[in-house]
């Protein structure tokens, strides 16, 4: 049976997995030699991954999917990632574990949560990620009362692909002006502009904007110093 490793790196082509090997270590290395590395590495992976959580406080979690392709015996299949990254009191990032599942559904996003809370992963305040109906709605199983911040770089996303493509770059420039707001009382103002402006050229991009815009501004509760990283649980910006 292939390890986890193994199956997620025999899920890539070769000619990026011998890229990768030659950019980090200036050599090729045989499928063979990748193999037996994997399972070298796959209890280390596997130990770091059920780590216990309960010696630091992580009172803000990103959290997001990604899909990679995994073989399995001769089949490669899409899989889903999910990731959680913690921030400390003293603002400093750290991976808290991921989960790799079929599918993004509540369940699985819950067999996720369930698990870093028996970690010990406790006192949390914030939690910044998509608007994934499975994935809301098990943060508000696992983490009743906590602040949701939706990841402003997916409401983005989301508002443009919902409009027109003859007002997406007008529409852009307004809607960066209103999730950069000083305030929440400008960024409302800028939204009511918005609703009105684009009502006929983009109806549905305003149905999402109405829906998702108190999600989208949450990080506005808190201090300006924190707002910039916390808006998204992309390392970039929504700009």
């Amino acid at each position: 049976m292939l390890s986890l490793m193994e199956m997620v790196i025999q899920g890539v082509s070769t000619r990026k997995v011998t890229e990768v090997t030659q950019e980090l270590c200036g050599a090729e290395f045989s499928k063979s030699t990748v193999s037996a590395l994997c399972k070298r590495l796959d209890p280390i992976v596997t130990a770091w991954n059920a780590r216990p959580l309960r010696d630091t406080r992580y009172p803000i979690v990103l959290v997001d999917a990604l899909v990679i392709k995994i073989r399995e015996e001769v089949h490669v299949r899409p899989r889903g990632v999910m990731i959680a990254t913690g921030i400390t009191a003293q603002g400093q990032r750290e991976v808290l574990g991921f989960h790799v599942a079929d599918s993004e559904s509540e369940a699985s996003w819950s067999e996720f949560f369930g698990r870093l809370k028996q970690r010990g992963l406790t006192g949390v305040d914030l939690i910044v990620s998509d608007c994934h109906g499975g994935l809301v709605k098990s943060i508000r199983t696992h983490f009743q009362g906590v602040l949701w911040q939706r990841c402003q770089t997916h409401f983005l996303r989301n508002l443009l692909d919902a409009a027109p493509k003859s007002v997406t770059q007008e529409l852009h420039g307004h809607l960066t002006a209103m999730l950069h707001a000083p305030d929440l009382d400008t960024g409302r103002q800028i939204e009511q502009h918005i609703l009105t402006d684009f009502a006929k050229k983009a109806p549905k991009a305003m149905t999402v904007l109405e829906e998702g815009f108190e999600d989208a501004m949450a990080v506005m509760a808190l201090p300006e110093s924190y707002r910039q990283r916390l808006r998204t649980t992309k390392r970039g910006t929504t700009q």
